[in-house]
């Protein structure tokens, strides 16, 4: 098993995995929601993010409509069905509000589409170009876990604002936005047994690399269990931890996941910030409500982790986790789930070198959220 301590390994990966596959980045990511006008009024008042595109009636789609929120690099799509019956409304039905699709920016979605459909994935959307008057746009699509989809989004030769089809979303709204900058990694939770699975798709289908694994030892309460695997693609730019079950004495939150999404699909989103502080301090005055940290986690934290720059006050404060790892340190903090159903959270997590995932964090991140798991009567 490979150990938290990935920094030391990661540039040999990097420069050594079969890049087969060029990926420049998330181009988007977009949730299936009941109601996209309002989810955009909570990413947008409570998270920051500003308006940016549309798509509905009055662009001609007559099924769904779609509201493009941006901050930072980070680009959220909020789709809500128009009509009854059809796959959206299958997906809300099913999994209530969630992660449709992971998009990633690449040079060629033909390309892209052929070498993961050659080993092995199975397609969605064979590349189709779409055009409007600010250019054109190459998609294509292959599936993964759950009904979860990669599309592969190519736009060197497009200027809009965001695809054809999508106008310019104005509002008199005014955001200030809370310090995010891009996406720092997506997890994924699959079902038991099914973790080697994803890891091996992403490995031959995608060329993505392992980093680092963390088997129940390391990911453990007294109570509940999971193992996962982080999987990286060629540059480092995307990062896909798998997370399975693993077997403990009560339900663990993969499992109220699983039960609750009907299925696999995407657990949380890491977002980026260089001053974390400022970040969560603007998160909750805008509603955003995170995990509780005791106070005694911070009684021997700087004697494992070590001198760091800010003060413990403000961290302590505000339940900032911290850890370390030999090219540095970080911060990290999670929300409580942002949907009605306990599924997908995110995580705003901000780099001081560090290039691990906070395994000295486990424990109390997975207490606190046995917690809530208890005040649900799910655990």
């Amino acid at each position: 098993m490979i150990t938290d301590n990935t920094s030391l390994k990661l540039e040999k990966v990097f420069r050594n995995a079969q890049d087969f596959l060029p990926l420049l980045g998330t181009d988007y990511v977009e949730l299936y929601v009941g109601n996209a006008k309002q989810a955009a009024y909570y990413y947008m008042n409570a998270w920051g993010f500003k308006p940016v595109a549309y798509a509905g009636l009055e662009t001609g789609s007559k099924d769904r409509v779609s509201y493009v929120l941006e901050q930072g690099k980070i680009r959220l799509v909020l789709t809500s069905p128009l009509q009854q019956d059809g796959p959206i409304n299958a997906h809300i039905n099913a999994h209530g509000d969630g992660v449709k699709v992971v998009a990633i920016w690449v040079d060629d979605a033909t390309y892209s589409w052929e070498q993961t459909t050659q080993r092995g994935a199975v397609s969605n959307m064979e590349p189709v170009v779409l055009k409007d008057k600010d250019g054109e746009v190459v998609i294509s699509a292959i599936h993964t876990y759950g009904e979860t989809l990669h599309y592969f989004i190519e736009r060197k030769n497009y200027n809009g604002v965001f695809l054809p089809g999508y106008q310019d979303w104005k509002t008199d709204f005014e955001t200030t936005g809370a310090g995010l900058l891009f996406i720092d990694h997506m997890v994924g939770n699959v079902g038991w047994n099914e973790m080697n699975t994803w890891v091996d798709f992403y490995a031959k289908v995608m060329g993505f690399t392992q980093l680092v694994s963390f088997d129940d030892k390391d990911i453990s309460t007294e109570y509940t269990a999971l193992m996962s695997k982080v999987m990286a693609n060629g540059n480092g730019r995307i990062k896909f931890p798998i997370n399975e079950p693993a077997e403990g004495r009560k339900k663990s939150q993969i499992e109220e996941y699983i039960n609750f999404y009907n299925g696999a699909g995407v657990q949380h989103i890491a977002v980026a910030t260089d001053n974390i502080i400022d970040t969560v301090k603007r998160l909750k005055a805008g509603g955003v409500e995170f995990l509780y940290v005791p106070p005694s986690y911070y009684d021997d934290v700087l004697d494992r982790v070590g001198q760091i720059d800010e003060d413990l006050a403000p961290l302590k404060e505000l339940g900032i986790l911290i850890d370390r790892d030999d090219e540095g340190y970080l911060l990290q903090l999670f929300t409580k789930p942002v949907l009605d159903r306990p599924t997908m959270f995110f995580e705003i997590i901000q780099r001081k070198g560090a290039q691990s995932f906070g395994k000295g964090n486990f424990k109390a991140l997975f207490e606190s959220i046995e917690r809530e798991q208890e005040r649900r009567g799910t655990l």
